[in-house]
């Protein structure tokens, strides 16, 4: 069962957003300033750009293959399973420890309000999310979505305040003071390097919206465009408002404070009721920790998923429920962070989960390097990197170097995770998993062995995707070439073909041949019984074409089957030629194709088709056209004698055919219905649902 894809733009904006937002802006200042001072917020600015690479390369993995699991699965898919599942186990404890971290920040700042224990707080709230999970990401992400709204409304207040407050005068004794930030280097270079290391983990919920790829709806718009306006909102409210800590707080109180932005807040919103403002921080912290929490829950709980389905886990945890959502996997994520909330202390964990996202994320880096170098022609990513690889590069080096800058304590950690995951991966998943990955493609061309079966996962993958809004393929269709044949032989068959097309384009008529007979797609092209499937491409070529050949009793087709050529016996021919220029859409047009062809019963059916008009309109049958005929005893009266300019349709749907008399031709602006016509229109689902209804199920009286 597949996950629900729910989830829009501002989904995923609430999710990377509000998985930013706790300890890094309302905990992480004041113990990031004891190392460097005022400049740490440089180190917060530092930290946003340094993650820039990770997150291009993560939107461009994102949107090729948007699957469960993040950087598990784009670990296992670039370098194997060894790797992935190094990935996959680490990066699953670092957003628990992560995670973890956010429900005790509930349980701190509710204490504020009411005296209740902090660890029995955020277990009950652990418990409250992995519910809200269990339900629906849907119903998850619009919690979200409450949440960061009412968090980034409190802390554009706090921050505006705070810069009227510093800079117009409202409070004397707070007015700005260029010696307030001096020293402004307390630790120097190596100060400055360790604390934006130390902050890193402050933008770690920018990644974590690969984890819920698949659940995304248009991931090659939705994701980089998120992710992107996640890093400049979240970027620009951390570097002004520990600005706005720095400049109001004393140095030393803020170096060993663990609540800042409450400390700032009870000497701002001076119009406010006395400690109004502290009221109102401690509740976005609350909000800010629960979105963090919420967003954690959501995206870990897919790691187990994604490692289920590949048998790095056990393959309980691959099981969806009837709601859409993986609860086994929700489950063990659940237990896992009550257990580091039980026995784990807080600063430490901060240190250990950057220093390892700071690995993953050097390994990411590499990833989009090793998968453009396979070659393989199904990695077709909605987005790409700029800069590549100069930004890989940069993403790769920079992370090292933060890393060495951690220190001993958080390295040790993070090779004890790389060993235990070794040893797992040797002692219990080896036996399990015979897949390579795309790196395997890459020493290909050096003559080493690829793993055929990951092209055939990235085709599905790019299949399951599905068309893009540009791609052209209902024009294709629409313009297909469709002939009756009752030629026997499969050699006349294919000159008639490529003749046809010569008429059309220039082309060299061997060539075009030639491709055409060129063992490709699965190995042949034969996708299903009494189907073939031939392609082309044309240097140049402005719009793909189609032809369609249909022989009721057969033709027999030479095809190369386990290294042997047998005879095969097909009635239904597709030749579809595209530009060289645009290899990609290629093979998202023959995805479109083969998802038309293995429908229940496509031979016979087309078969018994005996018109152009009512085969066109077969091949287009999902949920975007309507036909109907016009007839002055019907809702359909309003458009006889009328031209198609005038007729009134919704603007996203376009009348593509008209069959008048048998004859059916594309109608021009100011062709006349006539009654009796049969219309065939095409366009938005929402749009032919309303004319269905309107015209077909319940027609207007």
């Amino acid at each position: 069962m597949k996950l629900k894809k729910e989830l829009g733009l501002f989904d995923v904006f609430a999710v990377s957003t509000g998985a930013m937002f706790s300890s890094g802006f309302f905990l992480l200042p004041g113990l990031a300033s004891q190392y460097t001072g005022p400049s740490v917020i440089l180190a917060y600015l530092f930290a946003g750009l340094l993650i820039m690479p990770s997150m291009f390369s993560i939107a461009e993995i994102s949107t090729a293959l948007p699957r469960s699991g993040g950087a598990y699965f784009f670990l296992d898919r670039s370098f194997g399973p060894m790797m992935g599942t190094i990935g996959g186990i680490g990066s699953y404890i670092a957003l628990l420890l992560k995670t973890a971290f956010a429900l005790i920040g509930i349980g701190a700042y509710s204490s504020i309000f009411l005296d209740i224990p902090l660890k029995e707080t955020a277990i009950i709230f652990a418990i409250l999310f992995a519910v809200l999970n269990i339900f629906g990401a849907k119903k998850s992400s619009g919690i979200q979505k409450v949440l960061v709204i009412g968090l980034l409304i409190v802390l554009g207040g706090f921050i505006l305040d705070g810069l009227l407050t510093t800079f117009a005068g409202t409070q004397p004794s707070l007015n700005f003071d260029k010696n307030d930030f001096l020293p402004f280097f307390t630790g120097g270079i190596e100060g400055i390097i360790f604390t934006t290391g130390f902050v890193f983990v402050s933008f770690l919920g920018l990644t974590q919206i690969a984890s819920v790829a698949e659940e995304i709806k248009k991931p090659e718009r939705n994701i980089p465009l998120g992710m992107a306006l996640s890093l400049l909102v979240t970027g620009l409210i951390y570097v002004f408002g520990v600005f706005v800590m720095v400049a109001v707080i004393d140095g030393e109180q803020l170096a060993s404070d663990l609540s800042p932005a409450a400390s700032a807040a009870g000497k701002l919103f001076s119009l406010l009721p006395p400690k109004a403002g502290v009221y109102i921080i401690t509740i976005a912290a609350l909000f800010a920790f629960a979105s963090t929490g919420n967003a954690g829950m959501l995206a870990t709980s897919r790691y187990p998923l994604a490692m289920g389905r590949d048998h790095l886990f056990s393959e309980k945890f691959s099981k969806i429920s009837r709601w859409g959502t993986p609860v086994p996997a929700i489950i063990l994520t659940a237990v896992l962070i009550i257990l580091f909330i039980v026995v784990l202390s807080e600063e430490g964990i901060v240190k250990l989960a950057s220093t390892f996202q700071l690995f993953i994320f050097m390994a990411i880096n590499l990833s989009v390097i090793v998968l453009r170098n396979s070659k393989i022609a199904s990695y077709d990513p909605g987005y790409h990197s700029p800069l590549y690889p100069w930004m890989q590069l940069f993403g790769i080096v920079s992370a090292i170097a933060l890393m060495l800058y951690m220190g001993w304590g958080p390295l040790v950690f993070t090779f004890a995770i790389i060993l235990l995951s070794y040893l797992w991966f040797k002692f219990f998943v080896q036996s399990k998993v015979k897949r390579e990955g795309a790196i395997f493609h890459w020493f290909a061309l050096l003559g080493k062995n690829q793993y055929d079966e990951l092209e055939n996962e990235f085709m599905t993958i790019l299949r399951e995707k599905g068309l893009r809004e540009d791609d052209p393929f209902n024009q294709t269709i629409i313009g297909a070439k469709i002939n009756f044949v009752y030629e026997k032989k499969f050699d006349n068959l294919l000159n008639e073909t490529v003749n046809s097309i010569s008429k059309q384009v220039s082309v060299d008529l061997n060539n075009l041949k030639t491709d055409f007979l060129k063992e490709n797609l699965a190995g042949s092209q034969i996708i299903i019984p009494e189907v073939s499937l031939f392609y082309a491409k044309i240097k140049n070529l402005s719009h793909p074409m189609l032809y369609i050949s249909i022989s009721e009793k057969g033709i027999t087709v030479p095809i190369k089957k386990n290294g042997e050529v047998v005879n095969e016996k097909v009635k239904i021919f597709f030749f579809l030629v595209n530009s060289d220029q645009k290899p990609k859409q290629q093979l998202r047009m023959l995805a479109g194709i083969i998802d038309i062809v293995e429908r229940d019963y496509f031979v016979k059916d087309i078969i018994n088709l005996n018109t152009r008009n009512k085969i066109i309109e077969y091949l287009l049958h999902n949920k975007q056209h309507v036909t109907f005929r016009l007839s002055k005893n019907a809702p359909t009266t309003i458009f006889i004698n009328k031209k198609v300019m005038d007729v009134k349709l919704p603007k996203d749907v376009l009348i593509v055919f008209v069959e008048r008399k048998r004859h059916s031709f594309p109608p021009k602006g100011d062709t006349v219905l006539r009654e009796n016509d049969l219309l065939t229109i095409i366009g938005e689902t929402h749009s032919i649902n309303y004319l269905y209804d309107q015209f077909i199920i319940h027609p207007p009286k």
